[in-house]
C-alpha cells in the first residue's frame, strides 16, 4: 500500500527535486505540494496525505504556525519537519505544536523514506543531529503574548512601574508576570533575561 505525501517548501526547486527522488520509491506517492502560507492549509485539508513533509523556516507562515493551523483543522494530520538550519527553540516549538518528527535536510534519502513511513504509522522520528541539538540546547517554552510584552519591555529597560502603567495593570500583578516570565526562560534577574532574549532570539528587536 502506498504512503501518500505532501511536500511543503518555499523553494520550488526543493519541492521538485524531492518529488523526483521520492518518485523512485514504488510505495511512496507524492500527491501534492505547496510553497507555504494559506495554500498549505487548504491543500493539506483537500488532499489529506498520510504524511506532510514540511520545511521549518518559511517567510509567509513558518513550520510552527503551519503545523498549528493544519492540526487545528485536521487533528489527525501527521507532520514531518525537514530543515537545514532550524534552531533548537524553533524545532522544539514545532514539535510542541504537534509535529510527529523532525530531521535535517542533509539526511540520506533512505533515512527520509524510513522517517516518512514511521510517521505515517503514527510514531515519532527525531534524527540524531536534531536529538543532540535538543539535548544540548533545551528549547525554551514558547512565550505567551503577554510574556513577550513583558520581556520586550524589560529588554528596553522599562521599570516595573512603567511596565505596569503601559499594560494597565497593578504593580503587584506586573511583578508576578515578570517573575513568571523570568522563570519560563530560566532567568534569575533582568540582566539574565535580556541576555537570554538576545542569545535565543526570543524577540524581534
Amino acid at each position: 500500500m502506498n504512503t501518500t505525501v505532501m511536500l511543503i517548501d518555499d523553494h520550488a526547486i526543493m519541492r521538485m527535486g524531492l518529488k523526483s527522488l521520492l518518485d523512485t520509491y514504488a510505495d511512496i506517492k507524492v500527491v501534492a505540494d505547496a510553497e507555504g502560507g494559506e495554500e498549505t492549509v487548504r491543500t493539506a485539508l483537500a488532499k489529506k496525505p498520510d504524511v506532510i513533509v514540511m520545511d521549518l523556516m518559511m517567510p509567509i507562515m513558518d513550520g510552527t504556525e503551519s503545523t498549528r493551523r493544519i492540526l487545528a483543522e485536521w487533528p489527525d494530520a501527521k507532520i514531518l519537519i525537514l530543515t537545514t538550519y532550524g534552531t533548537a527553540d524553533a524545532i522544539g516549538h514545532t514539535l510542541e505544536a504537534g509535529a510527529k518528527g523532525a530531521m535535517m535536510k542533509n539526511a540520506e534519502l533512505d533515512e527520509l523514506v524510513a522517517a516518512i513511513k514511521k510517521v505515517a504509522r503514527g510514531e515519532r522520528f527525531i534524527d540524531a543531529e536534531i536529538s543532540q541539538m535538543l539535548s544540548e540546547n533545551p528549547p525554551i517554552p514558547e512565550l505567551s503574548p503577554r510574556q513577550r510584552q513583558i520581556l520586550e519591555s524589560v529588554t528596553r529597560g522599562l521599570s516595573n512601574e512603567e511596565i505596569a502603567k503601559m499594560l494597565g495593570i497593578g504593580l503587584s500583578v506586573e511583578k508576578e508576570h515578570v517573575r513568571a516570565t523570568f522563570a519560563k526562560i530560566g532567568a534569575a534577574n533582568r540582566s539574565e533575561a535580556v541576555a537570554i532574549a538576545l542569545r535565543k532570539h526570543l524577540l524581534k528587536i
